[in-house]
């Protein structure tokens, strides 16, 4: 029976492979064979990190970029940039990798987690003024998925209450805000090139600003505290090497090359997609307002309503994926939920003690979060929407298969 659902012995609607990521070649071979026999492979001594920085600030209009060794790092190193000291609070959403919250505890402040958009994913503008307290010094964004946050909300809260804003830009790059490239739209932004990332080497990551001041903090602290100009031996504040290697440095400048057709590419396929999904009883695609011209989808975000769909979200992926579409459920638990959260398993990093002794994200309450995670999220990965219009044509066609057929998949 053609209509048949994979998962109970039909044929696949997706019978062809997907792209696979990364995508490479000759490019990459000759720049990484030019950093080798360049002799030069700390990034002190060649150009080739230093080219790619120049290059990628001006993609997204920033005027500084520092490259680092990942995008962890280069949100620690840009709230220690910021000022933020031992105790201090920084709101961040609860519904993105651990990395977002982490370097806020490696930086010796305080998480605090505001809830997200139920149709967007990201972090809630409406949720902010709540949570400000004294000890506030910083929010982080996160474009979820590619997709750029309310930033004219988040520049304005910030402006009035003199917060630190952050951009964490891991999964946008390219991605734009009426017209205009995110990362250094708020005082710093930070990407990651970890190796699923659209634009990657592996690892590393870059932080990105227009502000002289925090852009020459940046560089020093990555650079072991040393300055413009100074010794060798001379450091004048706290840091590490945290500088991203030659060898990375090729592979980024050959990838980028890619990035702006990739970039077209998938937004052209993500939009056709949600067209046809959005029809759907029960699929809801990541809103897209009119601010957000351009989103680099990092990831095809979407929710079940599993209400109406009468199915639940694990026996629906579950579906998808037999019918040749890989499909996640995405963050499964909120970071407040997280081990390290709940037993506050922060290690060395204590400065929360003194300034919050009754500290407990046991408490914490994101119940649009909690109900993403717990029931509603899914996302596809960025590399099927490199592919055909046919391919974008077979995965629309399996989640209408599995629709039509969810009766069968009730438990």
């Amino acid at each position: 029976m053609a209509n048949k659902l994979a998962i109970h012995g039909g044929d696949p609607v997706c019978k062809q492979p997907f792209p696979a990521w990364p995508i490479f070649g000759e490019e990459e071979e000759t720049a990484l064979l030019r950093a080798l026999r360049s002799g030069q492979w700390g990034r002190l001594a060649g150009n080739e990190v230093a080219q790619f920085e120049k290059a990628f600030g001006d993609f997204q209009q920033a005027k500084h970029g520092i490259a680092v060794v990942n995008g962890t790092v280069a949100l620690r190193l840009a709230l220690i940039a910021g000022g933020i000291e031992a105790g201090d609070e920084v709101i961040v959403p609860p519904y993105t990798f651990l990395a977002t919250a982490s370097a806020v505890v490696e930086a010796n402040a305080v998480p605090v987690f505001a809830d997200i958009e139920q149709d967007t994913f990201n972090i809630d503008p409406t949720k902010i003024e709540a949570l400000i307290t004294p000890k506030t010094k910083a929010i982080i964004v996160v474009h979820l998925g590619g997709l750029p946050v309310d930033l004219d909300a988040f520049t304005e809260i910030a402006r009035r209450h003199k917060l630190l804003l952050v951009e964490d830009a891991a999964h946008a790059h390219g991605a734009e805000y009426r017209g205009r490239r995110v990362g250094a739209l708020g005082d710093m932004g930070t990407f990651s090139f970890q190796s699923s990332k659209n634009l990657c080497s592996g690892e590393g990551g870059i932080i990105v600003t227009n502000n002289d001041r925090l852009a020459e903090r940046c560089r020093s602290i990555h650079n072991c505290g040393r300055i413009a100009g100074g010794a060798w031996y001379e450091h004048h504040t706290i840091g590490g090497n945290y500088r991203l290697s030659e060898f990375q440095g090729a592979v980024l400048s050959a990838q980028f090359t890619r990035l702006p057709q990739q970039i077209e590419t998938r937004e052209e396929n993500a939009r056709y997609l949600a067209g046809r999904l959005s029809q759907l009883p029960g699929i809801l695609p990541q809103a897209r307002g009119p601010q957000c011209t351009r989103h680099s989808y990092h990831l095809f975000t979407f929710r079940l309503d599993t209400a109406k769909l009468g199915v639940s979200r694990e026996a629906f992926l579950k579906a998808l994926t037999a019918e040749g579409v890989p499909a996640s459920g995405g963050y499964l638990i909120p970071l407040y939920r997280q081990p390290m959260f709940v037993n506050l398993a922060f290690g060395p990093y204590t400065g929360y003690r003194a300034t919050h002794p009754n500290l407990d994200y046991r408490q914490v309450q994101c119940p649009t979060c909690d109900r993403i995670c717990t029931a509603e999220g899914a996302w596809l990965e960025q590399r099927l929407l490199l592919g055909t219009r046919k391919d974008m044509d077979d995965i629309a066609g399996a989640f209408e298969k599995i629709v039509e057929n969810r009766n069968l998949l009730r438990t």
